[in-house]
């Protein structure tokens, strides 16, 4: 469900579930956190590509496979935390190349790229309160300062939809294009064939002290876990899970 390949320097990470729209499952997170992790100390990745398939990025967690895995309210020792604190710690160039839907974590995962591509009937929603959840991915810290809090507070309290332009327009999104793939798979291939040493410690500086970021993205977590126990979002999850049952 995950395709991974790498080829001149550049680890391409392929969501490919494209029958359940890229929903991810704990084992898929668990072949992404594998692949950042084990990235940062191989010298023959010098960036990495994630992307899905025509028409949908990732239409965010598989929420039946999320709930046996995470269902107890602890997040700790879970695939998708370790994912997300793979996230946090990558070492390594991070490109995506976005067509179609980007949901949950598929928008929340673009905040830790350095090039994000997209196409133009690219979408982004993080729908975590509409669940009776809270942001994740460090995204409560990142996009604020990506995009400002009165967008951020749009983006992941009230879960609107972002097209690409207005993506763009947010700073989530670097350039809209038609063959988002081809020109993001360009990309890569430029970052790869750079000096490796001076890219990271370019990169590095930029990044800079990473401890604030990893310790949101554990309280996020935390508070994430006790929500899953409330009562308001136990119903959220009931009619959803009934919801989608009937169809």
């Amino acid at each position: 469900m995950i395709q991974l390949s790498l080829e001149e320097g550049v680890s391409t990470l392929r969501l490919d579930r494209a029958d359940k729209k890229n929903a991810l499952t704990g084992a898929m997170y668990t072949v992404l956190a594998e692949a950042l992790e084990s990235g940062n100390s191989n010298d023959d990745v010098r960036c990495h590509l994630v992307c899905g398939q025509p028409g949908v990025f990732t239409a965010g967690n598989d929420i039946a496979d999320f709930l046996q895995f995470a269902g107890d309210g602890d997040l700790s020792g879970t695939p998708v935390l370790r994912f997300l604190k793979a996230l946090a710690l990558n070492e390594k160039p991070l490109v995506a190349a976005v067509d179609g839907l980007a949901i949950g974590i598929g928008t929340t995962l673009l905040m830790h790229c350095d090039m994000v591509f997209a196409s133009p009937g690219a979408t982004f929603k993080t729908p975590f309160v509409d669940l009776g959840l809270v942001p994740e991915a460090g995204s409560s810290l990142l996009a604020p300062q990506i995009m400002g809090p009165t967008l951020a507070f749009e983006l992941l309290c009230l879960g609107e939809t972002f097209d690409a332009k207005r993506a763009q327009k947010a700073g989530l999104v670097n350039h809209i294009e038609d063959d988002v793939e081809t020109t993001a798979m360009a990309c890569v291939r430029t970052i790869a064939a750079k000096p490796a040493q001076a890219m990271q410690a370019s990169r590095n500086l930029l990044k800079g002290d990473r401890s604030q970021l990893l310790q949101r993205v554990e309280e996020e977590a935390r508070i994430f876990g006790e929500r899953l126990l409330d009562p308001e979002t136990i119903a959220v999850f009931q009619a959803f899970m009934t919801k989608n049952t009937k169809c």
